[in-house]
């Protein structure tokens, strides 16, 4: 692990992608695209390895794990080509593990986050239901100090006013008025570029696993704790 880094070239090179975001530039540069894509792959090859000890996963490879850099154009206004950051995600396996692990290194913007980007009716009204009638579980994860340390606080876009069927006096009403349920930890360029990163980005997915865990719980139970799977 501690011959595992992201090389400060990997960085320099989405900088220059950015400033030159069109084909004829990128053909031209490939050969240092993939060998930049190669430190990434390798990298998240071997997070993936540490984790799965842990957890487990049904994403094959660190290859697998990276994002195409081409962007999908077709119907987005912003026509630039090619993505200007590296991303991947490790994805947990069978539908009794709910959540996933997603990575973003990018130049002043490197993240790793977790969580229900987009969950569907069903599901945000188990999981209101689940709050609604007990929310000493979630608030206790939210309050560990791993998660503080670590996360902060439970992030994702938030209803203004109160989800229907619900009281705007109930003692959970600020989880029940959140639409998505994220957990972002954010590394400054220094800390990408640190020998220390993959163990910093491993203990980070570590700490994800409660969250996962209890809202997986959740969702593969209805309210009395009986399996909907």
């Amino acid at each position: 692990m501690e011959n595992i880094i992201i090389p400060k070239s990997s960085l320099d090179f989405l900088t220059q992608l950015k400033e030159n975001n069109n084909k004829p530039w990128f053909d031209a540069n490939k050969p240092a695209y993939l060998i930049e894509l190669n430190h990434i792959e390798t990298f998240a090859g071997a997070l993936l390895h540490e984790l799965s000890k842990t957890d487990v996963l049904e994403t094959s490879s660190g290859k697998k794990s990276v994002y195409r850099i081409y962007r999908d154009i077709r119907f987005s206004k912003d026509k630039t080509p090619f993505k200007t950051f590296w991303g991947g995600s490790f994805t947990r396996a069978t539908s009794q593990r709910r959540g996933g692990y997603y990575f973003h290194l990018e130049k002043g913007n490197s993240f790793f986050a977790g969580g229900f980007w987009g969950p569907n009716a069903g599901d945000l009204k188990r999981v209101r239901s689940e709050f609604a009638h007990d929310s000493e579980p979630m608030k206790k994860i939210l309050s560990s100090k791993s998660f503080v340390k670590t996360f902060g606080t439970l992030q994702g876009e938030q209803l203004k006013t109160t989800p229907k069927g619900f009281d705007i006096t109930h003692e959970a009403i600020d989880l029940l008025r959140y639409k998505q349920f994220l957990i972002i930890k954010r590394f400054t360029d220094d800390e990408v570029l640190s020998p220390l990163f993959l163990e910093q980005a491993l203990e980070t997915c570590k700490n994800m696993r409660p969250f996962f865990d209890y809202m997986s719980e959740v969702l593969t139970t209805d309210i009395n704790g009986a399996s909907v799977l």
